[in-house]
């Protein structure tokens, strides 16, 4: 028997783990979680950013708007970089695509650290932040969705729930990260500090330990399922698009309705909240920051026990039940921001143990497409989706907010989400793909 087929039985047939299989976990996790660095670090400075970039007689709602939207561009085109990263991670492999999405997130992330302010280079330097974050948002189209099949196809069958999760909590470290460093550099560094120079240094700092983390990398191998299925789909001429959107269009709707859970939840919540907590009910920039770290780390380890659960009870079991637990958690927080309650931040950080119920949103997908076209089914819905509800949610929210006066709009989008979550978990079954055919 081939060492191939060994380590594609140890994946799927339930027995343990290699070394080489905690290894991936953990290499994954670790590019995972400077990607997610990366890519969303600029959120936590969108007040600062605003007045960098755009012109100092803007109206502060405007200026963070403008942000917003740039914001949102990395997020518009995902769609187009992931069909790329999968349409040749189902074709030459998902450890090839897995590195070279990486190197693309590192490089820009570098560059934004190093850009001209809007008082050097006028509007251009709007234009070259847009830039970079349209190449961010290229990038991680592939990254995200590579690292949770990559996983989940080197873990057993009835550990993929655990795996997505502890990916998951890897990812959210990244945001961690980023959180704790807007919170030190916000909390020692004064005003014209921060906007001369202070801020650049997350981002010089991400884009070097990605570009660290895309030389070890190299050490991956590839996952065993792919192995296996390369010999099985060489005569098969067919583009893993046209597969996807022909036969498996139940699974990419399950896709792009969990992931607008995933995504509008969590950008509200985690990364659009700290702005919104400090212009709308005028908290201290270090209290929010402080806190927001607590919810985000609350989330990590909410994002292993909704894994772990998933796989005790069932995917679509856990995420209704953790759904209405989300669905309760978050009332609860914003009638007490709204009645200045003193149970607002114990309430924010449960309900960032609670929102760890959306790591069952990739999940499901990975559960919901075949190996011939998981990485083409989970980049095409997960990366729609979040382009179209989870990158725009905070241009959105700011606009409802700061233009119209919907003080609560972001409150009623992510009950609503919840809402979707619960019909999701109770309607949804995992389809019986399974894997370990690709051995015959």
């Amino acid at each position: 028997m081939s060492s191939t087929s060994v380590r594609t039985r140890s994946a799927v047939d339930g027995r343990s783990m290699s070394g080489n299989d905690i290894k991936t976990l953990m290499l994954a996790s670790l590019g995972g979680a400077l990607e997610y660095y990366d890519f969303i670090v600029a959120v936590f400075f969108t007040k600062l950013l605003a007045t960098v970039f755009f012109p100092p007689d803007t109206p502060e709602w405007l200026a963070q708007l403008e942000v917003f939207c740039i914001f949102a561009a990395g997020y518009l085109v995902r769609p187009i970089g992931g069909i790329f990263f999968a349409h040749f991670g189902d074709r030459i492999g998902r450890k090839k695509m897995f590195a070279l999405s990486l190197f693309l997130m590192a490089a820009p992330t570098l560059v934004i650290g190093m850009l001209p302010g809007y008082g050097l280079v006028g509007l251009a330097a709007p234009l070259l932040f847009l830039l970079c974050r349209v190449l961010q948002g290229l990038s991680v189209g592939g990254e995200v969705p590579g690292a949770w099949i990559f996983c989940a196809e080197h873990v057993r069958r009835d550990r993929i729930g655990l795996a997505c999760g502890l990916l998951m909590s890897g990812l959210c470290t990244g945001i961690l990260l980023g959180a704790l460093s807007a919170k030190f550099l916000i909390g020692n560094l004064d005003a014209e500090a921060l906007k001369t120079w202070g801020w650049r240094i997350p981002f010089i700092a991400g884009g070097v330990f990605g570009l660290i983390s895309v030389y070890l990398r190299r050490y991956l191998q590839e996952t065993p399922v792919f192995e296996a299925l390369r010999a099985k789909r060489e005569a098969d001429a067919r583009l893993p698009l046209s597969v996807v959107l022909t036969q498996h269009r139940k699974a990419l709707i399950f896709g792009l309705l969990s992931t607008w859970v995933f995504s509008g939840i969590f950008v509200l919540y985690f990364l659009y909240s700290p702005t919104f907590f400090q212009t709308q009910f005028h908290l201290g920039a270090k209290e929010v920051f402080t806190n927001n770290s607590w919810s985000i780390f609350g989330l990590i380890v909410g994002s292993t026990t909704a894994g772990w659960l998933a796989d005790k009870i069932g995917g679509g079991r856990a995420y209704a039940i953790g759904s209405v637990g989300m669905l309760v958690v978050t009332t609860a927080l914003f009638v007490a921001l709204r009645n200045n309650s003193g149970a607002v931040w114990p309430l924010y950080i449960i309900g960032g143990f609670v929102i760890g119920t959306i790591t069952l949103g990739p999940y499901i997908i990975v559960k919901s497409f075949p190996a011939e076209v998981r990485f083409t089914g989970f980049a095409l819905s997960y990366n729609i989706a979040y382009a179209l509800f989870g990158g725009t949610a905070p241009a959105i929210a700011s606009f409802l907010v700061g233009k119209q006066g919907i003080t609560m709009a972001p409150a009623w989008y992510i009950g609503a989400l919840c809402v979707l979550g619960v019909l999701i978990g109770l309607v949804w079954k995992a389809p019986n793909h399974d894997d370990a055919e690709l051995q015959h």
